[in-house]
Parts: C-alpha cells; structure tokens; sequence
C-alpha cells in the first residue's frame, strides 16, 4: 500500500470509505488540530461612549458580536495542572526519544471539569510548536496525534479513529483491523509523529472482552509508533484499567498526574484574576469579580471548567442586556453542570482546606 504526504496531510492510496464529518471542526481530525494550533485572533478593542455613538448600526451589531466571539472563546489558563502536564510531557518525550521499546507514558486522571483536557492540549501544542520551530521547511510532518476512545468502543473502532485523524478513508466491512493498524503506523513513522493524545480513557473496561482488546492495540500502537502516549480520563485510577495484568503493564509504564477541584486559596484567586482581565464590558468595575472570589469558589465547587463557564456566561449576558457589567446577581443567573452545583460531601469538605 502506497502512502503519501502532501502539504495538507497524509493520504493514502487504496482505500475508499463513506464521507467523513466535515473537516476542521474537531480535534480529531488533523485539518481540525492544525486549526486549534492557529493563533487565537486578538481581542477587538473596547472603544470609548464616543466611538461607540459615531458607529452605525450595523457596525454597533458588527462590533458587539466581535465581543460575543471574544467571550465564547475557551481561555485557556496556565494553571498549576497545565504547567506540570506538560513539563512532565515535555521531559517524557526527551527520554523516549531513542527507547526502542517500553516507552513511558502519562495518564492526567481526575474528576470531570478538573481541566484535564486544556492539559492534554497544551500539552500537544507545545510539543507540535516546538517540532515546527525545529523543521520548518518539513510541512509533511504529523508530530502529533488527537484521538478520543469512542463509548463502548471495540479495537477497530479505536484503530479507525486513528485512521479518521489522518484522513485514511475506513468504510466498515471493507478493511479489516490489520489493514488499518498497518497504514496508520506506516504514516506515523513516515510523518515523525512524537506524541499520541488518547482522550476518554474512561470508556475502556478491561472487565469486558472489547475492552480488553482495545488495551492490547493501544498498547500495540504504542509499541509500533516511535512516540510518547498520553492518556486522559475521569478516575482512571478507580478503575481496572490499572488493574490484573494488562492494567499492571499501563501502571508499570505511566506516570500519572491526578486533577482536583482547586481548593480555595492564591491559585483559585489568581485564576479568577486572570479572566477578569479578559473581559470586555463598558461598565465592568475592574475587581468585581476578585471580591467575588469566595462566593465563586462555593458556587462552582472549584472546578475550573464551571468558573469559567459561568464568568463567559456573565460576560454574554451582560452584553446581550446591555447592562454591560457583571454582578453577583448576573453570576447567580448562570445555570451550571449538576456536578458544579452538588459538590460531593467530601470534594465539599476538601476545597475548604
């Protein structure tokens, strides 16, 4: 089978599938990676009451949904879990890169909303912005790769999302597992790929018979592919995927980096900070929200995830009104995720400390 690698991605020859989803909006398509990695658009800028009275009404509508945009936008903070991701990422793929076999592996395990996913991203830009940096005229290259474990998934469902990533057409009955764990490897060492992000982790049980085979290929992947594997999920370590045999390989090999609630404290404070100062509303009295802190942290349970939905929450409203400010009450009227409104007895006991 013949592969080839043009400026856009990997394409491979012989294979004919049903139309894939449209390219670019997900991550787990290489035209939708390549996009996240494009530079976030500048913030448009807060124009004065006499800016704003000069502009048409197209333009006000124009200019109101630029800020819309801006708020929708996921910032991504350097939290505490960001920065050790990928320092330890960053430092495993160094000692991996001249393993033969037996590569080290990470997992980011934790409960849902803890930012374990921004942290597997970052991750994954960094290393690919470094590898650009390094082989600029080498645009043929995947240095990484995004995928998610399917629910209920079985080993060809997950050697497909493989394949979805690189644009390899898969149409079911037409090509059997083998076939497809063959031309993905033969791209991935052609294209010098380096990192390998599997999200969902959590779909996999190894208590079951498919669940066990999409074990065994991850861990083939991982020992065909000269690169370093990242798995990311919610409690991995409650659940058998680090137990019995198979789950002793993955434990004896992964180094893990557990995700929590962040506890009420300089951290929670400075994340609060920071997207305060991202907002982009005429009345907003700059400290609002960093006096607001304690009553945040008890209304998302520390979850990162929450906080920042509810604050972009705020920002739209607030906009959408007209009010153009952000209170305590406004904040009050952004619904949550049930995990953030009914914190555990104990995650409750824990972010107090």
């Amino acid at each position: 089978m013949e592969t080839h690698v043009t400026d856009s991605g990997p394409i491979a020859s012989g294979f004919l599938g049903d139309a894939e989803e449209e390219a670019g909006q997900y991550l787990t398509t290489l035209e939708g990676w390549r996009q996240f990695l494009n530079e976030v658009p500048p913030p448009p800028p807060l124009r004065s009451a006499q800016e704003r009275a000069a502009l048409s009404p197209a333009e006000q509508e124009a200019y109101d949904e630029a800020r819309l945009d801006h708020h929708a936008r996921l910032l991504v903070v350097a939290t505490s879990t960001v920065r050790h991701t990928v320092t330890t990422g960053r430092r495993l793929v160094l000692l991996n890169r001249h393993a033969i076999s037996a590569r080290r592996g990470l997992i980011i395990s934790g409960p849902a909303g803890t930012g374990k996913t921004i942290a597997l991203t970052q991750l994954g830009r960094s290393h690919e912005l470094l590898d650009r940096a390094r082989h600029p005229r080498h645009t043929g290259r995947i240095p990484v790769i995004y995928i998610t474990v399917p629910p209920a998934a079985t080993a060809r469902m997950v050697a497909a999302e493989f394949a979805r990533f690189m644009g390899i057409p898969v149409r079911r009955r037409t090509l059997n597992i083998t076939d497809i764990i063959e031309a993905v490897v033969g791209i991935c060492t052609d294209t010098r790929t380096g990192l390998v992000l599997v999200d969902e982790l959590h779909n996999i049980s190894l208590s079951t018979r498919h669940g066990t085979e999409v074990a065994d290929t991850l861990k083939y992947f991982s020992e065909r592919i000269p690169a370093t594997f990242v798995y990311v999920g919610i409690n991995i370590e409650r659940t058998t995927l680090l137990s019995g045999t198979r789950g002793a390989q993955i434990a004896g090999r992964f180094t893990l980096i557990p995700t929590h609630p962040f506890p009420y404290g300089p951290e929670w404070k400075s994340l609060v900070a920071a997207l305060e100062e991202t907002l982009l509303l005429h009345e907003h009295t700059p400290g609002t929200l960093t006096t607001l802190d304690r009553y945040l942290h008890d209304r998302t349970g520390g979850m990162i995830g929450a906080l920042s939905h509810q604050i972009r929450g705020a920002a739209i409203d607030a906009i959408l009104s007209g009010t153009e400010k952000i209170t305590k009450q406004s904040l009050a009227a952004v619904p949550l995720d049930y995990t953030a409104e009914n914190p555990a007895p104990a995650e409750q006991a824990a972010s107090r400390w």
